[in-house]
Order: C-alpha cells, then structure tokens, then sequence
C-alpha cells in the first residue's frame, strides 16, 4: 500500500475519489498523462485495495475504499502523538465541566441568602 500512495498521481486519485465516485475516463480528463498511463495507476490502487471499481454500462466507475490506510493513520497518529493530545484535551475539558459545577453549586446558596435577608 505505501507503494501505491507514494505516487503523487495517485494520490491525486485518491483525492479525486474521496469527493464522489468517478469513472476512469473522468478521472484522465484531469490529468496531462495518457489514458494508459492512467489506467495502470487505477489498476496499482485497485490491487492495494484502496479503490473498488464497478462495470456500470460500458463505464468502469472507480470508489475510494479508505479501509486500507486505518492501520497507517493509526501509526502516524502515534508519531505525531495526537492521541496523547486527545487524551489531554479530554482531561482538560472534564476539568473545566467539574470546576463549573462547583462553582454553580455553590453560587445559588449565596443567592438564597440574599433573596431571603
């Protein structure tokens, strides 16, 4: 698979396929290379299971299947550490929701006061 992405033509695929599905001759229009040249990156992505082709008619149309790339997008999340990030994120946001309660907790007792002097 990281054959398959390591090529910046077929990562334009991939984006490409991402918004919609599209069929082959759509997906060369977009591209300067030959319609050939095009075919053989459809078929590198096809057999790294990241795209799913359909005959509809007489037109292959071509689906983006992210499944594939999960475990890479684990693996570059730990490099990056966004889970770590997350982790604290979610900590942090926990720590104000329980500071807030606090502090309305004991806000409307002082009101009460007030309301009954």
């Amino acid at each position: 698979m990281a054959t398959a992405i390591a090529d910046p033509v077929r990562r334009r695929i991939l984006t490409l396929l991402r918004d919609e599905p599209l069929a082959a001759g759509d997906i060369a229009q977009r591209f300067t290379i030959s319609r050939p040249a095009i075919s053989r990156h459809l078929r590198v992505l096809r057999e790294s299971g990241l795209v799913r082709d359909e005959l509809v008619g007489r037109q292959r149309i071509y689906r983006l299947d992210p499944g594939p790339l999960a475990p890479l997008v684990g693996w570059l999340a730990g490099l990056t550490g966004t889970d770590r990030w997350a982790r604290h994120l979610d900590a942090l946001e926990t720590e104000v929701y329980r500071t807030r309660r606090e502090r309305r907790s004991r806000a409307p007792a002082a009101h009460r006061r007030e309301d009954t002097a």
